[in-house]
């Protein structure tokens, strides 16, 4: 009960939070992210970025929940949420010290955000009951 009228009360502001910490996450310099064998690296990984973008997409659709939007606007922040996850990787590319694009990390954070929407109809369920 506490945890569904927290989300709807504060979710622009969680939602925006969270995509600052995934912009903070991604922007951090290459040299200060903890290096391990590459191969469990690769799979941790994209499984970081599938949940990032999870929730992320998650947030959006309860705010989408929260003022009764139309699915136009669900499908928006889907695609919102796909943008901004390969903006990230072109931006780690192009603007981030010590840090590369990943075609692999975009296709990580665009199944989270597919996850999100396949658990949208629980997600509804669940705050609106």
């Amino acid at each position: 009960m506490f945890l569904k009228k927290f989300l709807l009360e504060y979710s622009t502001i969680i939602t925006i939070a969270w995509a600052l910490v995934i912009f903070i996450l991604c922007a951090t310099p290459g040299q200060y992210i903890p290096s391990t064998n590459w191969l469990e690296l690769l799979s941790f990984d994209k499984f970081v970025h599938a949940s990032l973008f999870f929730v992320l997409s998650c947030l959006f659709f309860v705010v989408g929940i929260k003022y009764k939007q139309p699915k136009t606007l669900f499908v928006f922040y889907f695609l919102l949420c796909v943008l901004y996850g390969g903006l990230l990787e072109i931006m780690q590319a192009k603007c981030f010290s010590n840090r590369s694009a990943d075609w692999k990390d975009f296709v990580a954070n665009s199944f989270g955000c597919i996850l999100a929407v396949l658990f949208l109809k629980k997600l509804k369920h669940y705050l609106i009951s």
